[in-house]
């Protein structure tokens, strides 16, 4: 347990990091609110320009959302990380008092 909570969680909690940083670099949020002025396909025109506009708002919309939702997933990882040892005590200690029954 004391590698676990100790060396065993800052491995983990790298991992973690590097896994949101993938995420956040396959969804690349960011890159596109800095291009959401920029008119998609060379279309300088005013049509061009607010198609481009709400386009690139609902990328910047879902892929936020879906960031986030990566950032969950990765911080539920690292409680069932710090959680694992503690639920595999609990289910020894259950299942030997059902043996002692």
């Amino acid at each position: 347990p004391i590698w676990w909570y100790t060396r065993g969680a800052m491995h983990a909690g790298r991992w973690c990091i590097h896994f949101l940083k993938n995420g956040n670099r396959q969804l690349a949020p960011a890159l596109w609110v800095r291009n959401i002025f920029v008119p998609m396909f060379g279309q300088h025109d005013l049509a061009g320009r607010l198609v481009s506009f709400f386009m690139r708002f609902c990328n910047i919309v879902i892929r936020s959302w879906l960031l986030l939702m990566w950032a969950m997933v990765c911080l539920l990882f690292f409680v069932i990380w710090l959680a694992l040892p503690l639920i595999i005590s609990y289910s020894f200690f259950v299942s030997f008092q059902v043996l002692k029954s």
